[in-house]
């Protein structure tokens, strides 16, 4: 799968619905695992800003609840869900808690690691917030550390934008 374009999965949402990946068929994806309980938590105030911003021209920002560092996401999806929106307001769609790493790794983290390694070749996600930039034709743009604030991408969502 690496170098080929967005591949035709199905995603659940954090509501338990199936969505087909293809219903952002040409869109810019901004697609980061999330936690509740990790210090980066707060960068869902500035995707939410990003989702904000730049939806109407066609940014989608997807998140990915991940329990898979630190158990920084230990609640159920109603929890998730309930938190999201209470404290950060947040409006982008939100996936059933997904793996990342490992033997059940959702398909979509395979592709994007697969198409985007991080530093030194690496596949593996590191922590909570690792993102990933998805150009208009489906191919991965960019992988950023999670240390790299959703504000700091605002360049590269505009030119993939206008791509």
């Amino acid at each position: 799968m690496p170098g080929t374009a967005l591949p035709d999965l199905t995603l659940t949402t954090l509501a338990g619905q199936a969505v087909p990946l293809r219903q952002w068929a040409g869109d810019v994806l901004l697609v980061v695992n999330t936690a509740s309980a990790c210090g980066f938590t707060p960068q869902l105030a500035g995707l939410q800003a990003l989702h904000a911003r730049y939806a109407a021209q066609g940014l989608a920002v997807i998140g990915f609840p991940c329990n898979q560092f630190g158990h920084q996401e230990p609640g159920s999806a109603q929890e998730i869900g309930a938190f999201c929106t209470t404290r950060y307001s947040v409006g982008f769609p939100l996936m059933a808690k997904t793996d990342v790493n490992g033997p059940a790794a959702h398909p979509i983290y395979t592709w994007l690691k697969q198409a985007a390694p991080g530093v030194l070749g690496t596949q593996a996600i590191k922590w909570n917030f690792t993102k990933f930039l998805v150009g208009r034709d489906g191919r991965v743009l960019a992988r950023y550390a999670p240390q790299r604030k959703p504000a700091a991408l605002e360049n590269a969502i505009q030119a993939a934008l206008a791509a």
